[in-house]
């Protein structure tokens, strides 16, 4: 049982269904399963950008530009499905992906080539990217009158119960699940969290690791980028403007070390649900959307606390077993 209740995950899923639970004292149709079905739907893009921005972290590294890769491919395919409706959705998805890989291939050759560190790369990319969405758009908006119809209604066509946009979130968990857990780059970017010497010792190129990392966030901003403006049909320099604050309190409430090498897939969507949930919940039972920061914060401090507190934990253990020895 001990064993059982180490598992972060285990203890925020707990806090989760405390949240529910003390959300439908005042307001009892919270816990619905459609209510809750569609709780998960509003959270789906949060999640996805959380996976991105984990396996980021993992490497003891950060990507402050998610939010405006984001913005910048969000605003490409609203202006190409704006000027050639005929382009099918699924092509749109493709062309975002690969404007966002571009993008987190800048930040990735920064790193790894340059040596950059990644903070002060992805600082300085964040408003280049914000830039030019401006350029490109010529400061315009693409609006839901410009948008075509499929272009807004395909992630909101239901399959089996859920809306489309809930199975790719789905569907990019699961793949994230097995990258992390039964793949080599999965178990590089532990290696090299945990320890980047001993992992150059071991056969991995950190650096073309890092570089794998930030090409993976940046594609997820890229399908972030569709699937944000289809769902709010709204394309614009300020979409999603310090929405990275969110992405990184998602990984940090979910048990993302971000000394890099700890967490888990399971932490990350829980750690994002946990914030849309609190998102979600504040509206209904009347409190100001403003005490959603104040959560948000103090959320993340107590998860940064807890962490610290964990991992000076098992430095101790460490400590005893080799004086023992």
């Amino acid at each position: 049982m001990k064993s059982f209740l180490k598992y972060r995950e285990i203890w925020l899923l707990a806090g989760i269904v405390v949240l529910i639970g003390l959300i439908s004292t005042r307001f009892p149709g919270f816990a619905d399963p459609a209510n809750l079905r569609q709780v998960f739907n509003d959270t789906s893009i949060l999640m996805i950008l959380a996976l991105g921005q984990m396996v980021v972290i993992l490497t003891r590294s950060i990507d402050l530009s998610m939010a405006s890769n984001l913005c910048f491919t969000g605003m490409v395919v609203a202006m190409l499905n704006a000027a050639h409706p005929a382009i099918p959705v699924p092509v749109l998805i493709v062309i975002a992906l690969l404007v966002g890989l571009v993008l987190g291939a800048i930040n990735g050759l920064l790193v790894w080539r340059l040596n950059i560190p990644s903070i002060v790369v992805t600082l300085g990319t964040l408003t280049i990217y914000r830039g030019a969405t401006f350029v490109v758009s010529g400061g315009a908006w693409v609006n839901a009158d410009q948008m075509s119809p499929a272009f807004i209604n395909f992630q909101r066509a239901a399959f089996l119960g859920l809306p489309v946009l809930s199975w790719i979130a789905i569907l990019v968990i699961a793949l994230f699940f097995l990258v992390m857990t039964r793949t080599a780059i999965g178990r590089s970017i532990y290696a090299i969290g945990v320890n980047p010497t001993a992992s150059v010792y071991a056969g991995i190129d950190v650096g073309r690791t890092k570089f794998i990392v930030f090409c993976i966030s940046g594609m997820i901003g890229g399908l972030a980028g569709y699937l944000w403006i289809s769902r709010y049909v709204i394309a614009s320099v300020e979409v999603a403007n310090g929405y990275e604050l969110n992405i990184i309190a998602a990984c940090v409430i979910g048990g993302i070390s971000i000394a890099g090498g700890i967490g888990s897939v399971g932490g990350a969507v829980l750690g994002a649900l946990f914030l849309g949930i609190i998102s979600n919940a504040l509206p209904v039972i009347n409190i100001s959307p403003f005490w959603q920061m104040a959560i948000s914060g103090s959320a993340i401090i107590l998860a940064v606390v807890l962490n610290a507190r964990g991992e000076r934990r098992q430095g101790r253990i460490i400590l005893r077993k080799a004086e023992a020895a």
